[in-house]
């Protein structure tokens, strides 16, 4: 399972999408709210970036899934583009 601050890696298949987003974290408590949601809506691989308030989740869950999942941390969140596989 990727860590906080580990970089977006390819470790799906093609068909999911990497995406990028802006979550206002400021500690390890709000990392960890992230955590839980995600791992509730399963499906999902991510990486969080708490230093640049950053999560990139590799998923087949559409972006309005994946943002709405997030806001139930309870913090500002929003889209902040697709991630290329490099």
């Amino acid at each position: 399972m990727p860590g906080p601050g580990r970089h977006c890696q390819p470790r799906w298949p093609k068909s999911r999408s990497k995406h990028e987003f802006f979550v206002d974290m400021t500690c390890e408590g709000c990392s960890n709210a992230v955590t839980r949601v995600l791992h509730r809506l399963g499906g999902v691989q991510f990486d969080i970036d708490l230093p640049n308030k950053k999560v990139c989740i590799d998923s087949e869950h559409s972006v309005d899934t994946l943002l709405e999942t997030l806001k139930k941390t309870g913090k500002n969140a929003s889209y902040l583009g697709e991630k290329s596989v490099q």
